[in-house]
């Protein structure tokens, strides 16, 4: 007998809690099919995580640094250590420790402070137009910024390629006889600048994941690329199977994210001590499968999905999520030029900081490979840029229509120009 099929909504569905109530009891019914109860499912599931959590608070009170740390020139060469490499896959997470030269990476931040300066952007500025990092504290700390030629200069970089189709290649790419993104093309996906000054009080953000709210569960694409975990088949599931995640919409909302990103980034811009309001994150991508699974327990309302819900980022917590919280692990120290990199699918927080020593500074750069989903919303990436716009994923603020030093059309490399998709145009 062939599994049940589930519901699924390619919009936001008019009624969030009757459509809850609807794909719960239809996971479950599809679970029993397979001779299993959720309970058991997810009973193998809380083994396999807690099994990691139990080895990274073991390497904590040893005084082992939980991120795997790799050198960019290993990248560059082919030669990362088979020890490093297995410790990215198993952690998902990595630092890259001299992904720029320091003084270059020193030159970016200034360069920036001269392009927002002079464009009198602090005279302009209108406060977060984003709620979620309306909540750090100091004002502002995320800058609405994205075509300064410093950020060009660095998404569009031989360096940052190489360590993009690195980050690409621990993904499985090819499966099911289709290829699911180019490892070796990325789409230069368009995001802000974190400028954090010294002395500042900050509130940091709670643990939260970034690939999307209730379209996880209820969406034919999400369906299928978590079909191991609604079937049954927890055994299979594999947090680095690209299978149908390159394909499908996302819900629209304030907190979403129109690419698929392969491990999200930022590049450092400054140096920046551990204990220094850091990003955490919980270095387990298995760790999904717990969250996914998790609101089917009987303890869990039936219209609720453990708080996650359309128009906020999905929340990890004490009340739902106890085990996984525990396994929350900072980056180390890093210096201006490092970068740093964690998988999709995991939650990650930024610690509050009172009286920061240094500066905080850095630009996000994900990784986000050419796949259909991302071809589609490079056409919106374009058409901002070409106009200076903010990128459709984020608040219209638009600061950077009239700035004339913006990075240009002309000054596009190869690799810019493909991220772009202009040989289409």
């Amino acid at each position: 007998m062939s599994a049940p099929a589930l519901p699924h909504w390619e919009e936001t569905p008019a009624d969030l809690s009757g459509a809850i109530r609807e794909v719960k009891a239809a996971i479950r019914a599809r679970i029993a099919a397979s001779g299993r109860t959720v309970e058991e499912v997810f009973a193998a599931v809380e083994r396999r995580v807690e099994a990691e959590v139990e080895q990274i608070e073991a390497a904590r009170a040893r005084g082992e640094q939980v991120w795997p740390v790799i050198d960019y020139a290993d990248i560059a060469a082919g030669t990362v250590p088979a020890e490093q490499a297995e410790l990215l896959h198993r952690r998902g997470c990595v630092v890259v420790r001299g992904h720029f030269d320091r003084d270059q990476a020193l030159g970016w931040d200034r360069n920036i402070v001269e392009y927002v300066e002079g464009n009198r952007f602090f005279e302009q500025y209108r406060g977060p137009g984003d709620d979620f990092f309306g909540t750090v504290g100091s004002r502002p700390e995320i800058y609405p910024i994205y075509w300064s030629p410093a950020q060009m200069q660095a998404r569009t970089s031989d360096r940052m390629a190489r360590v993009q189709a690195f980050l690409n290649r621990q993904w499985k790419y090819d499966s099911e006889g289709v290829r699911w993104f180019d490892p070796d093309r990325d789409s230069l996906y368009p995001d802000r600048i974190r400028r954090r000054p010294e002395g500042a009080d900050s509130a940091g953000l709670n643990p939260h994941l970034d690939p999307g709210t209730l379209d996880l569960w209820m969406t034919e694409s999400y369906q299928r690329a978590f079909r191991h975990l609604f079937d049954g088949s927890v055994q299979d599931y594999d947090p680095w199977d690209a299978a149908y995640r390159t394909d499908g919409p996302q819900y629209p909302g304030s907190t979403m994210c129109s690419a698929f990103r392969t491990f999200q980034g930022w590049t450092a811009l400054s140096d920046m001590d551990h204990d220094q309001g850091v990003l955490h994150t919980v270095p387990i991508p298995a760790a999904m499968a717990y969250l996914m699974l998790r609101p089917l327990l009987p303890d869990v309302p039936e219209d609720d999905m453990c708080g996650v819900t359309v128009n906020q980022v999905f929340p990890a917590n004490e009340r739902w999520h106890p085990l996984l919280v525990r396994a929350l692990a900072g980056i180390p120290d890093v210096r201006a030029g490092d970068s740093v990199w964690w998988h999709c699918d995991m939650i990650h927080s930024v610690a509050p900081v009172r009286r920061q020593r240094g500066w905080g500074n850095v630009m996000y750069i994900p990784a986000a490979p050419w796949c259909p989903r991302n071809e589609r919303y490079a056409a919106d990436v374009r058409a901002a840029f070409e106009t200076g716009s903010s990128p459709s994923d984020f608040p219209e603020e638009h600061y950077e229509r009239a700035w004339p030093d913006r990075f240009q059309l002309a000054d596009l490399n190869p690799t810019g120009r493909r991220g772009m998709d202009l040989a289409a145009v």
